[in-house]
């Protein structure tokens, strides 16, 4: 294995809108993320839950996150 494969880190994100009633006049917004390599899957219901998942792999190599 190469430095460039030990430090790559892949993905899939995949995003839509759910269907809404007019009425709520409510855009929600639903998708999964994907890590490739295991092929690991969470489904999210808002960007956040993208941040969380991606940011377990990113710990498990060693980045430090800093939370806004």
């Amino acid at each position: 294995m190469d430095d460039l494969e030990i430090t790559t880190l892949s993905f899939v994100v995949r995003i839509w809108i759910e269907e809404t009633s007019v009425e709520s006049d409510q855009v929600l917004w639903r998708g999964h993320v994907t890590h490739v390599p295991s092929r690991t899957r969470r489904y999210v219901q808002d960007l956040g839950d993208i941040t969380d998942f991606v940011g377990h792999y990113l710990k498990q190599v060693g980045v430090q996150i800093e939370t806004l």
